[in-house]
């Protein structure tokens, strides 16, 4: 997931690649982002993307007979922006169906309480709405990256009006306050066990066969790990069961840690704080 400031093939790509370490899991394929996802890596079910106003949707109901059962939209970013697609695809996808959520991408311009609460306006959380905060550095405009008081900010609000805490999305290397990213950017120190952001549950994006567990989260691993992004029809992300998600041009890949009963249980019971 990237600003919308970045244009989303070439901002991922280079996020995805300087998470690699030196490793190869990522390949490109006229011009897109393709991450394998071995069958050595972790395993979960393979059944949640997240996209955003910049995938095209032509039938949610395809989605759900590709397997998937939940999808994660992009809802808000900083203070002041809505994705326009979000709220007409959001009865679109739960009449097919399909799990609903919705994340914010956290920048500086705003206080972490003012971005969660347009977050809040324009989401409106039902209990079984999964919500999250993307924190991973802002490489198309790198002064505007949210800070770790501002993460915590917008965590503590959202908790303080809805009685549970977002699924936070972030990348090892970043979580751990190391350079990060094709601007080389710090979030200045890691997130510490036990702190507010550290009681989130984890949704990881690392694109190497075996994902980092950020040192915050090493006693509890992810909840979601995305890893794969852009996968389209014509890259499939190794690992997907050899099949791509129809009614969509292209869309992030997430497993999720436990089975199908697992997956309605944490989707349904995001009332606990």
């Amino acid at each position: 997931m990237v600003s919308r400031r970045v244009v989303f093939g070439g901002g991922l790509a280079s996020l995805a690649l300087a998470g690699c370490g030196g490793q190869q899991p990522v390949a490109r394929r006229g011009g897109d982002v393709y991450i394998d996802h071995p069958p050595s890596g972790p395993t979960g079910l393979d059944a949640v993307i997240d996209i955003s106003h910049g995938v095209k949707v032509s039938d949610f109901a395809s989605v759900r007979r590709s397997g998937i059962l939940g999808v994660i939209h992009k809802a808000t970013e900083g203070g002041d922006w809505t994705d326009p697609s979000f709220a007409d695809r959001r009865p679109q996808a739960e009449q097919a169906g399909l799990l609903w959520g919705a994340y914010h991408f956290g920048t500086r311009q705003y206080s972490g309480a003012q971005q969660a609460q347009l977050f809040l306006s324009v989401v409106r959380p039902a209990p079984s709405t999964v919500i999250a905060l993307d924190l991973e550095p802002n490489d198309g405009n790198p002064r505007n990256t949210m800070t770790l008081a501002q993460a915590e900010a917008f965590v503590l609000t959202v908790q303080q009006a809805t009685g549970r805490l977002p699924l936070l999305y972030t990348h090892p290397q970043w979580a751990n306050g190391q350079v990060y990213g094709r601007r080389r950017l710090s979030l200045g120190q890691p997130i510490q066990p036990g702190s507010l952001l550290a009681r989130c549950d984890l949704w990881l994006a690392d694109y190497r066969e075996n994902p980092e567990i950020p040192y915050a989260w090493a006693d509890r691993g992810w909840k979601l790990w995305q890893y794969a992004a852009n996968q389209t029809e014509a890259d499939v992300a190794y690992g997907s069961q050899a099949r791509a998600v129809a009614g969509v041009t292209h869309a992030d890949r997430n497993l999720f840690a436990g089975d199908t009963t697992g997956l309605y249980r944490f989707w349904n019971s995001r009332a606990r704080s």
